[in-house]
């Protein structure tokens, strides 16, 4: 995404390479989606994993008030990418905004979560998937 930064480095485009060697959480969100708001807080926390590489992409939005919205809620992503046509979703099985993917180190979905990331869900099942998928189960 144009003029994105995080620590006030620019933030760099997403590309299939990415996905290999690195447990990887790739976030699809929007600034439209009430729910996205709400799991903000969370992706942040979670960026603050180092084992992991956190990755975002931007479905369906205006740039600016994606910018706007990251600048708000913060940006927990280490890369970003925007999906304007809805056609990345599509081809990643999205089913609507927020869905969550953990993606192994072999750059395989290792999970996906549909809807929003929720303290219960993190702790419950997220956190858990993440460590199979660190430990390569």
């Amino acid at each position: 995404m144009a003029g994105l930064e995080r620590n006030g480095k620019p933030v760099p485009g997403i590309v299939p390479a990415d996905f290999k060697g690195a447990v990887t959480i790739l976030n699809v969100w929007a600034s439209w989606c009430v729910p996205c708001r709400d799991e903000a807080a969370l992706l942040m926390k979670l960026a603050g994993d180092k084992r992991i590489r956190l990755v975002g992409i931007n479905y369906k939005d205006q740039a600016d008030n994606a910018r706007r919205f990251l600048g708000r809620y913060g940006n927990p992503f280490a890369a970003s990418g925007v999906d304007a046509s809805g056609r990345a979703a599509i081809e990643w099985g999205v089913y609507g905004v927020p869905e969550t993917f953990i993606v192994g180190r072999d750059g395989r979905i290792a999970y996906k979560l549909v809807g929003p990331l929720t303290p219960e869900n993190l702790e419950r099942v997220v956190k858990p998937e993440i460590e199979k998928a660190l430990a390569g189960t």
